[in-house]
């Protein structure tokens, strides 16, 4: 059962989170506030070290398993790519060996970049559940710790930037968060249950990759076929149960966009902003645009959650 993080546990975890880098700014754009109709608040996850917001949470768990004295000899994950690039980050902080499973096809510059981290990259499978699955197996050869995707130690340090967000902008009415395995949009609903912020909290969650939105209408954790080619951060194809059980209870609405919308809003964050936006990190702006009719005139937050694309997609997007 996952313990969302309190007030105390998030100030704690911004303490470990800032002795690597400052809090990530919030800017209310006047261009896509023009476009939406709304008070349009951007939280630049894309200018953190790594270019995400899952460095947080790597920071934190590795702190946690520090004061446990249970920091392993080697690490093993798997990844679309931010996730991996967090664990890499922190696992060399730490002089903790790092191995990281990514299916085959993946970013090719995320998989430099983890690789200059001093991860040990392999590529199985076709996409990411089969790499889990492989990384699972793998740990246990090996005798190696497996960094979960999901836990509660994780989110301590992403709830930081939501934290950040919900304080810095006390009035915002609304806000959209992409969902992977959904540990960004749990930690969206720790921060507001911690500040007693009133904002709704929606998710986003892409069109090819439905196991978040069909879990949630079933009750139950239901399996998705995973098809999208842009959001590769939103390609979970198993909804995680204890992240489903936090949604289920907190989440206001899930909003569903194709690639084609999340293209778009790529390239309108860019020429509003000049701000660059991986597939995922695009699609709250996407979700927000389409429920633009019910938003006119309110404060609308939307997490720029990263800005990782190869500059070969992005060229292809912005040319389309």
């Amino acid at each position: 059962m996952i313990h969302l993080p309190t007030a105390d546990d998030i100030q704690a975890a911004a303490q470990v989170v800032y002795r690597e880098f400052p809090p990530t700014p919030q800017y209310r754009w006047a261009l896509l506030s023009r476009r939406l109709g709304a008070h349009c608040w951007l939280k630049h996850e894309n200018h953190t070290p790594v270019g995400a917001f899952k460095i947080r949470g790597g920071l934190t768990y590795f702190d946690q398993l520090k004061r446990r004295g249970e920091l392993p000899r080697e690490v093993i994950s798997a990844t679309r790519g931010n996730h991996g690039q967090s664990v890499g980050w922190a696992a060399r902080a730490h002089g903790v060996k790092c191995t990281i499973v990514v299916p085959h096809g993946n970013s090719r510059e995320k998989n430099d970049a983890m690789r200059a981290l001093g991860v040990d990259l392999i590529e199985h499978g076709t996409d990411f559940q089969e790499s889990r699955e492989h990384a699972i197996a793998l740990a246990a050869e090996r005798g190696a710790h497996m960094v979960p995707s999901f836990h509660t130690d994780l989110l301590r340090g992403v709830s930081t930037y939501w934290w950040e967000f919900l304080r810095a902008v006390p009035d915002l009415d609304v806000a959209y968060v992409p969902i992977g395995l959904g540990s960004g949009a749990c930690s969206a609903i720790a921060a507001k249950l911690a500040l007693g912020h009133r904002v709704r909290i929606v998710g986003v969650v892409s069109a090819h990759a439905t196991t978040y939105a069909d879990s949630l209408a079933a009750g139950r954790v239901v399996a998705s076929p995973v098809s999208t080619v842009l959001a590769d951060g939103m390609a979970c194809r198993i909804a995680e149960e204890d992240a489903l059980t936090v949604l289920q209870a907190h989440l206001d609405h899930v909003v569903k966009v194709s690639d084609d919308e999340v293209a778009q809003s790529m390239r309108w964050l860019f020429t509003d902003t000049h701000n660059v936006a991986e597939g995922a990190g695009a699609a709250a702006f996407a979700a927000a645009w389409q429920e633009r009719e019910q938003l006119q005139g309110l404060a609308v937050g939307a997490a720029l959650s990263g800005g990782n694309v190869d500059a070969s997609v992005f060229a292809q997007v912005l040319a389309a």
